[in-house]
């Protein structure tokens, strides 16, 4: 903390890349609804380790249905420069990994999210439920990310 001036530690804004395979589903819409919660007050990056062309139009639509915006995103790879100075890395489902690089200080979480075709459940119906639980998720994110006083 600095004493001269006590809230220099916490202007600083915290950052996320939510990290998936494709980057057309999961994590940009983890990452638009974080961007509509937070309005600015968290840097955040989505991006895929092995990128697809386009995104998910029925993610697009579902996060449009809560007010949340991805529709001008499109898939882009992992950038081990970004991987460096985020203060924290989130792989959305098991089939994407993401290794440390040298010099990297954030943390890697992996978010097991829900898979409603395991159970029978598709289209639109199955997407409202992968958003919702991953909105929870990034609810929770959010207070740690904007906690004071860490």
């Amino acid at each position: 903390m600095n004493i001269d001036n006590p809230s220099a530690t916490s202007a600083r804004t915290p950052s996320v890349l939510f990290v998936c395979v494709k980057n057309g589903g999961k994590s940009q819409m983890a990452a638009a609804l974080l961007e509509a919660r937070a309005r600015g007050a968290v840097e955040v990056h989505s991006a895929g380790t092995k990128p697809g062309s386009a995104v998910n139009e029925l993610s697009a639509e579902v996060v449009a249905e809560v007010g949340a915006d991805m529709s001008a995103s499109s898939p882009t790879p992992v950038d081990p420069e970004l991987l460096v100075r985020v203060d924290r890395v989130v792989v959305l489902g098991e089939e994407a990994v993401v290794e440390p690089v040298p010099g990297m200080v954030g943390t890697i979480a992996t978010w097991r999210t829900d898979e409603p075709s395991e159970r029978g459940i598709d289209g639109i119906e199955r997407m409202r439920l992968v958003r919702d639980d991953i909105d929870a998720r990034v609810a929770v994110l959010y207070e740690e990310l904007t906690a004071h006083g860490e």
